[in-house]
């Protein structure tokens, strides 16, 4: 482990996941509804809700990165770009720095669709645990 090391993982933004969402939060904002209210609002269909990217990212955080007694002290995100339904979303983490006095790693991240646009980026701080 360093600085600089990189880590990705590929989501897939499904129409199922958002259904998923909309059920557990009952977040059922006319945005992610309604195809036509979507459209005249300047975008191309509904949207995937933005906390779904964070969805993701706890998923790789505790699922992918190879630190499995690590606690998210902080985490930013940056919305860039409208995710839809069914883009597929890259998610890569660097390293930014590591702080080993106190056991925590920083690290800056971003979501890219599958047209290769940043949609958000952002940063989140580890604890390691022993």
């Amino acid at each position: 482990m360093k600085k600089g090391d990189s880590f990705t993982h590929s989501f897939i933004a499904s129409e199922d996941i958002l259904e998923k969402f909309m059920e557990l939060f009952r977040d059922r904002n006319r945005f992610h509804t309604d195809t036509e209210y979507a459209v005249s609002k300047g975008f191309r269909e509904r949207l995937i809700h933005g906390n779904i990217l964070n969805g993701f990212l706890s998923f790789f955080i505790g699922e992918c990165l190879p630190y499995k007694n690590a606690v998210i002290h902080s985490q930013y995100i940056e919305y860039t770009r409208p995710v839809y339904i069914d883009d597929h979303l890259e998610l890569s983490a660097e390293i930014e720095e590591i702080h080993e006095s106190v056991n925590v790693i920083e690290f800056r991240y971003f979501f890219r669709n599958q047209d290769n646009a940043k949609v958000a980026k952002g940063k989140f701080q580890l604890g390691l645990l022993s």
